[in-house]
């Protein structure tokens, strides 16, 4: 069989149409026939016949018809279907051979062109004599024919050539070269159609009446032959139905053989044929689970006919192939409509195809002997240079006995199949596979099988010797099984990964592996991981690693070569590695001891290192980089001269830096950007962590550490790792500033009256060890509270002046010169307040002293503080007052009225709410009135309100005493105008799952017709019926209701679906301005259960 063996033939994967072959056309020379062949053939849609045109030369010689067969009764047949006869019904014997001859009714050479037409139609004949192939005539003309019966010319002539080319008048057809040729051509096509039905449907008749020539003995080969070639000239007749039908007969016929070694593979080939037929028709009538359930049987009836065991390796090249083909057909099918789910994809047959062809590699590593030589002659090789049947064997066609004819043919055929299944490039087969598997399993979001294809098209790859492709992918996929923790499947990985960068001389990529593979998340023994130390600290000094176990020796011997060149190489000797999103042999923490600073305290940071490999590691520097990288200078410890620092397994070690912080750094944060680890002599590789360390898996390690060291009981004790496990990571510290040293006491006597000089004595004592410089201080009105204040509070350090308005209401930075340790100070300051109300003043002290931090003189400044105690016109609005009693005596209120300026008060005659309430002291009453601003009121302005006048007496006072009125000025209230004004009626609550009716109006207050969109927001809470998008015209002053049945589903406050409203004509207005007159909570009672007379009744 020839290379490709495994491959479906294209005609049978091809969907079969009636093959009509037409003559008569010249389309190189002739623009009518062209234009006639390009409206046959250009852009068939899906609504046209199905059918396959060729154009044929007019003596074009068709396959010779056998003479056909009387009797079986002799017969042995050869095999099961001859490898020709299905491209021979699709492409070159016709169903229908068409003829076109140029001649017009009216034409005056009519008796000469008419022989000459029927001399044509002879030829047709004689070139396909003993076959049942229809003919037919067309005739082209120029005029468009009259209507049937009109044309007593056209029906007379017509009658002549019919019977001239011995023809029914069904098979004569007329093609007016108009402007309406397309038509006429899909016309034309329609009648072919039926001639082509006509033909396949006596094809069958034909086959079928052979059956009873047929006995169950000598003709087995003979019943599935015969079934298939119906089954397919049914689908040639598009009748797929039938055509199913057959094929599931030839499928359990073909199960029915006789099998042994010599025909084996004849019937799997047979088998896989007529099952890629019956699988491709399930899915094109949509029954994709019968599609699926007829695979499942193929594979089960075959997987165990093996064959010759020399020939192993092609069982699993076949069975391979059934997998793909059987995925492809899915893929087209998914492609057309059909919905696949995640456990049910092309993706597994691929997969399954991928895994037969790995079981064939290595089959055929075992089988195929790498020194043997193919014989000659090549008993592969046919007089024909192919197979007469399907799944023969070159050396012995047509043989059906169970023993081959000569044992040596056999022994040296198999011989060659072994000897070219050697070369087949059995990576690259695999990968394709696998590469399809991947792109199923990412469609329909399967991750932890996209990744697990990946590592076996890496391997494929390292196979393959593409280590570039390998390692790509292989690093695709660590990260995956890092983030998961599957350190088994990562060591696994690491492994292939670590021996592709060997084989490359990829010096970087090598001790990036070598680190990983030593870490505590390696599951290799102790002898590899000392095996790999070894060869880490070989390319640390310059030197070449041993080889890795597992490589080829060939591949070996050229790594070692290539690592020799790049030892040689003299500029790149340095390396840096970013180990934060690996699991590297030496884990790293770093901590400030501090959240925070004070800046006259040195900051204190360390750092924690762990080496997880067999031996002791050295290292020559460890640095720590800071935000402000003036600092980094202090955080470096340095290996002096030749000696090294040593990092020994298991052991925790510590490095603590110091280093005092800028004055200009208070108030920041300090934080670390990143770690580096010097290691090497000969070469050096600086391993480095972003921000303060950690690794892949340290995160979950904490967290993990963080649980068990919850308290179990008594003599519970803690592991050795859970030490390092619990140390936390603190990569940032604030600067803040020193703590003064400084008393600041007030001294005065409150409360202040009415416009006298009050005066505030502040005095002011050191506690410093050392001089407090430029002492200076800030004095008067806290800023921040209401601007009135300022302009009634005056300051000032003159007792003899009484303050005015040119006095500020605050004293900034007042010297006080310097302040000796121990000594005191005092400064009076006066406050002049010329209205009443509580004030909170502020006493600001500043000053600058000079500090020690290890030796190092900074310049503090310190400081001490400390303290002393819209409206819609014509929209109704509630204006609450509050009144707060400060009073030692009870007070009785008499009564309370607003005087309104431009307000209207929506209650016509308002009575005072607080009428004889008593209030002690602290307590507070309130009150309530709905006012509304009339329309005529300018909008988008500010209006008086009013005035609130009080009437009240002491309690204790007698009735005779009179009232004392006091009026309070109210504030000016903003206004504005809006298009739209909605608001909700509805229920005070809600019942679960109860209807709960809600309507909203809609009122146009503007003098234009208003285009109003409403939409209801979905919510969780509810379930509601109503238009959730409609589109409103309220004309001017009218008002429209909309009606929504909202159906809770939780109890307790529950937010109501919100409306969105927008207004096409005021885009100024927005939602929420329209929103805010509906509410937006109610309370939902939970659904109650009524009590039967039963229950009462024990109750």
């Amino acid at each position: 069989m020839s290379g490709s063996q495994w491959e479906l033939p294209p005609e049978l994967c091809c969907r079969p149409m009636a093959f009509v072959a037409l003559t008569g056309l010249d389309v190189t020379y002739n623009a009518v026939h062209r234009a006639i062949w390009d409206a046959f053939c250009a852009n068939r849609r899906a609504d046209r016949v199905p059918i396959s045109f060729k154009v044929l030369a007019g003596d074009h010689e068709y396959p010779k018809c056998r003479t056909k067969r009387t009797s079986y009764e002799w017969y042995i047949p050869k095999g099961i279907l001859k490898t020709g006869w299905m491209n021979k019904h699709l492409n070159l014997v016709p169903a229908l051979v068409v003829l076109f001859y140029e001649l017009d009714w009216d034409d005056p050479q009519w008796k000469e062109k008419q022989s000459e037409c029927a001399t044509k139609v002879e030829i047709v004949r004689t070139s396909l004599q003993g076959r049942n192939t229809k003919v037919a005539v067309v005739l082209i003309q120029k005029k468009t024919p009259l209507p049937p019966g009109e044309d007593l010319v056209a029906s007379e002539r017509a009658s002549s050539l019919c019977n001239a080319c011995d023809l029914s008048g069904k098979s004569l057809f007329v093609l007016p070269h108009t402007d309406h040729l397309v038509g006429y051509i899909i016309r034309l096509e329609n009648a072919f159609y039926e001639h082509a039905q006509t033909y396949y449907y006596t094809e069958i008749r034909r086959v079928k009446s052979h059956k009873e020539f047929l006995n169950k003995t000598t003709h087995q080969l003979l019943f599935v032959r015969h079934q298939f070639k119906i089954a397919f000239f049914s689908e040639l007749k598009q009748d797929t139905q039938n055509a199913l039908k057959y094929y599931r007969t030839a499928y359990s016929l073909v199960h029915e053989l006789r099998a042994h070694e010599t025909n084996m593979l004849e019937i799997k080939t047979m088998a896989g044929f007529i099952n890629y037929k019956i699988c491709r028709l399930c899915f094109q009538h949509n029954t994709p689970l019968d599609a699926i359930a007829q695979f499942r049987k193929h594979i089960d009836l075959c997987k165990k006919k093996i064959g010759s065991a020399d020939l192993a390796f092609e069982h699993t090249a076949w069975m391979s192939k059934q997998f793909q083909s059987f995925g492809e057909l899915f893929d087209e099918a998914i492609k057309l409509g059909l919905t696949a789910i995640q456990t049910q994809n092309p993706g597994f047959y691929y997969q399954q195809a991928a895994c037969y062809s790995q079981d064939r590699k290595l089959t055929a590593q075992q089988l195929c002997q790498a020194g043997a030589v193919c014989p000659i002659p090549d008993p592969l090789d046919t007089p024909t240079g192919g197979l007469d049947f399907y799944g023969q064997r070159a050396w012995r066609q047509g043989h059906q006995s169970i023993d081959p004819p000569d044992p040596e043919k056999e022994r040296t055929g198999i011989l060659a199949l072994q000897i070219k299944e050697r070369d087949v490039p059995h990576s690259e087969l695999i990968i394709a596979l696998l590469s399809n598997a991947v792109a199923q399993f990412k469609k329909y979001k399967c991750p932890r099988m996209k990744s697990h294809l990946m590592v076996q098209m890496g391997e494929e790859y390292y196979h393959a010797k593409d280590y570039t492709k390998a390692l790509k992918l292989l690093d695709y996929v660590m990260c995956d099984y890092r983030t998961e923790r599957w350190w088994a499947l990562l060591t696994a990985i690491l492994s292939t990964a670590l021996r592709c960068s060997y084989l490359m001389a990829n010096v970087k990529d090598y001790m990036t592996y070598c680190m990983e593979l030593l870490g505590r998340a390696s599951t290799l023994k102790e002898e590899q991981k000392s095996r790999i130390e070894k060869n880490l600290l070989k390319v640390l000094k310059n030197e070449v690693p041993d080889a890795e176990p597992d490589c080829e020796p060939s591949g070996s011997s050229a790594a070692a070569a290539l690592w020799k060149d790049r030892m040689a190489l003299s500029g790149s000797n340095e390396f840096s590695i970013e180990v934060q999103d690996y699991v590297p042999f030496i884990q790293c923490k770093a901590r400030f001891l501090a959240p925070s600073f004070h800046v006259d305290q040195p900051i204190q940071l360390q750092v924690f290192l762990r080496a997880d490999c067999p031996h002791p590691i050295s290292f020559n520097k460890l640095s720590v980089s800071l935000s402000n990288q003036c600092y980094n200078q202090w955080c470096v410890v340095e290996a002096s001269g030749q000696d090294t620092m040593l990092l020994t397994p298991g052991e925790t070690s510590c490095f603590s830096f110091n280093f005092v912080a800028k004055t200009q750094d208070v108030g920041k944060k300090i934080e670390m950007t990143g770690i580096e680890l010097m290691l090497g002599s000969g070469r050096w590789v600086f391993l480095s962590w972003r921000g303060a360390g950690g690794d892949a898996a340290s995160a979950h390690e904490a967290l993990q550490a963080s649980r068990s060291a919850r308290p179990r009981g008594p003599g519970a004790g803690a592991r050795p790792e859970g030490a390092w496990d619990a140390l936390t990571i603190q990569h940032s510290t604030m600067i803040i500033s020193r703590v003064p040293k400084i008393s600041v006491q007030l001294s005065h006597q409150p409360p202040a009256l009415n416009n006298e000089m009050y005066c505030i004595t502040l005095s002011i004592q050191s506690q410093e060890e050392g001089v407090a410089r430029e002492v200076r201080l800030t004095a008067g009105l806290k800023p921040g509270q209401d601007a009135n204040l300022s302009q009634a509070t005056h300051v000032t350090l003159d007792r003899g002046q009484v303050c005015d308005a040119s006095d500020p209401a605050l004293l900034p930075d007042i010297p006080l010169g310097d302040l000796n340790p121990g000594h005191k100070v005092e400064q009076r300051v006066y406050v002049r307040c010329v209205s009443t109300g509580p004030r909170v003043f502020l006493f600001h002290v500043a000053y600058s002293i000079n500090t020690s931090v290890d030796g190092q003189e900074i310049d503090c400044n310190c400081h001490k503080l400390e303290p002393l105690d819209r409206v819609v016109v014509d929209i109704p609005f509630v204006l609450m007052t509050d009144l707060l009693s400060s009073s030692p005596w009870p007070l009785l209120l008499h009564s309370s009225s607003l005087q309104l300026v431009t307000m209207a008060t929506c209650t016509p005659h308002p009575l005072s709410q607080l009428e004889q309430v008593v209030l002690q002291t602290g307590e507070c009453a309130s009150e309530c009135f709905c006012l509304q601003c009339p329309s005529g009121a300018e909008a988008n302005g500010t209006v008086a309100t009013g005035q609130y006048v009080i009437s009240w007496r002491r309690e204790s006072s007698s009735l005779d005493t009179p009232l004392v009125h006091t009026t309070v000025p109210l504030p000016h209230i903003p206004l504005e105008n809006i298009p739209l004004y909605i608001h909700a009626e509805l229920p005070s609550f809600g019942r679960v799952r109860e209807t709960l009716p809600v309507r909203y109006h809609i009122e146009n207050r503007t003098a234009l017709v208003q285009q109003v969109e409403m939409a209801v927001e979905p919510s969780d809470a509810f379930m509601f019926s109503g238009l959730k998008q409609v589109r409103l015209h309220i004309l001017p002053g009218a008002e429209q209701q909309m009606l929504y049945n909202y159906y809770p589903l939780m109890a307790g406050y529950q937010s109501l679906p919100q409306l969105n409203i927008s207004l096409p004509r005021c885009p100024a207005t927005d939602t929420h301005t329209l929103r805010r007159f509906l509410p937006q909570r109610i309370f939902v009672k939970p659904q109650g259960r009524e009590l039967d007379d039963a229950s009462i009744a024990a109750a």
